[in-house]
């Protein structure tokens, strides 16, 4: 049986997703290693991005995956919108 797990949401009252633990994990290390090189990134290149660093397949809607683990690292503060526009993300420091 398949491990599964449940994302958080950053906004209140939202609820995450029920996903595959193995994507999670997978996309999770891939958004963290695109951010990590990075010192800021254009949201809207995240998805391209992550998909060129990927190993595996993700079987499904990949940019749905992204953005649901996405806003699970930004509700966990792993990752942070950076002020100003366009959006940009990068990963949270903690000193």
């Amino acid at each position: 049986m398949e491990t599964r797990i449940v994302t958080r949401h950053p906004e209140p009252g939202k609820e995450g997703a029920n996903i595959s633990k193995a994507i999670y994990d997978q996309l999770k290390a891939s958004i963290l290693a695109v951010l990590h090189d990075l010192e800021s990134l254009p949201e809207k290149e995240l998805p391209q991005r992550v998909a060129e660093n990927l190993e595996d397949d993700v079987p499904g809607d990949l940019n749905w995956y992204i953005e649901t683990v996405k806003l699970d690292l930004l509700a966990r503060e792993l990752i942070e919108y950076e002020p100003g526009k366009p959006t940009h993300l990068r990963e949270k420091t903690f000193f």
